[in-house]
């Protein structure tokens, strides 16, 4: 019995590593970071900010794991960590369509010439209302 759990526990530990690598990896290859420290002028800090998002996966990974350690937070740090996860997963999603070029395909075809950033801006919104929807009434 002792051996099919520590086969299991073993295989968990992997399967971890190897989804964690292809995250990071993915990442990296798509060079949010560099990116959005050269926007924010803080080209200096790229290793801080590298650092700051394994840490951040770390720490949401043991939040989400071991949801019986009582922390003590509060709800305002669930507010935040909400909103800088929700940041990042905005940047996530924007830098892979900007790699993939996603945008400039889509203007293409639809032969849109004005108003670009206000159709930007349109996806956002409805990204930002879908995931309340979800939050706010269906995963009750």
């Amino acid at each position: 019995m002792w051996i099919t759990e520590l086969v299991l526990t073993g295989l968990g530990i992997i399967c971890g590593i190897a989804v964690a690598a292809g995250t990071f990896a993915l990442i990296a290859a798509l060079g949010i970071i560099p990116r959005m420290a050269g926007k924010a002028a803080a080209a200096s800090r790229v290793i801080a900010l590298e650092n700051a998002v394994i840490g951040g996966g770390i720490f949401g990974t043991v939040i989400e794991l071991f949801d019986g350690i009582p922390l003590g937070l509060g709800c305002w740090f669930t507010v935040v960590y909400g909103v800088c996860a929700g940041i990042f997963a905005g940047c996530l999603s924007t830098a892979l369509a900007e790699v993939l070029h996603v945008f400039p395909i889509l203007f293409r075809r639809t032969k849109l010439k004005t108003g670009l950033n206000l159709l930007v801006l349109v996806f956002a919104v409805g990204k930002a209302a879908g995931a309340f929807y979800y939050f706010a009434v269906l995963f009750r």
